[in-house]
């Protein structure tokens, strides 16, 4: 049942991790939720918000796809959308030649197109309004080349960049986007990429519920970018005056099949 007057936040990947957090955080600050993943777990997450007071509509579809971001937009069932969380986002782990190309396009249907597909429809209808603020998952790993996560990196540089481009678009419109950036985080991204054997999936991770709210926090405030934790923020710095070269090696060293054994 819908609370009337209540704002309302569409956030993606809501099943678990960062973007469950997120969700966590909205029902906390008093908004209704429409909630999507791609696994059943998004049920679960739906029942355990609404306890907080929450209105919780929840979708399991594959955002990677067109009518996968039209069914999750479609269930906003036309309530103006106050805050958009663009946080769904896969990995994969091997070097790229090894890799099947069917989950290449996945990766990086899931982490571009379809995120940009959403925060076109989204951010469309929010500049109509003159208000909103959108959010969307980045990563440190877009500042550097990801040897062994070639594919992973190279689509948050994508991210990274493009929320700092729509974000100058949608300058004096009302619309903020921040750009949330964290470093490797303890979800369950790193099994689902079969980067367990791996030094950086064996490695010790940031809080889920930490990074959550540093996001929010700076969309809140209209930030355009937010690296979490004080460690990620001096790894991106050294990675701007790095050779990419030597970017790609360390990474290597982290990110290579088998590296958690070393």
């Amino acid at each position: 049942m819908a609370h009337h007057g209540r704002p309302l936040a569409l956030v993606t990947g809501a099943s678990s991790g960062i973007g469950l957090e997120l969700a966590r955080i909205c029902a906390q600050e008093g908004y209704d939720l429409v909630i999507a993943a791609d696994r059943p777990g998004i049920d679960d997450a739906a029942r355990m918000l609404r306890t907080l007071g929450a209105s919780v509509t929840s979708l399991e579809v594959d955002l990677a796809t067109e009518e996968g971001v039209d069914c999750f937009y479609e269930a906003a069932a036309g309530r103006p959308v106050d805050i958009l969380m663009a946080n769904a986002g896969q990995g994969l782990s091997d070097g790229f030649l090894e890799q099947d190309f069917g989950r290449v396009r996945h990766v990086i249907d899931t982490n571009i197109t379809g995120t940009l597909y959403l925060v076109q429809k989204v951010a469309r209808d929010m500049r109509a309004r003159g208000e909103g603020k959108v959010l969307i998952t980045g990563s440190i790993a877009g500042f550097v080349p990801g040897a062994f996560q070639a594919v992973y990196n190279g689509t948050k540089a994508f991210i990274n960049s493009f929320a700092f481009a729509l974000r100058n678009e949608l300058d004096d419109t009302g619309v903020t986007v921040t750009c949330l950036m964290p470093g490797a985080t303890d979800t369950d991204f790193f099994e689902r990429a079969d980067l367990m054997d791996t030094a950086v999936g064996q490695a010790k991770k940031d809080d889920p519920a930490f990074v959550a709210r540093t996001g929010f926090d700076a969309m809140m405030r209209g930030d355009g970018d937010i690296v979490s934790g004080w460690k990620n923020k001096l790894t991106a710095s050294a990675a701007l005056v790095t050779p990419s070269g030597i970017l790609a090696a360390q990474h290597r060293k982290m990110a290579e099949p088998g590296s958690g054994h070393n």
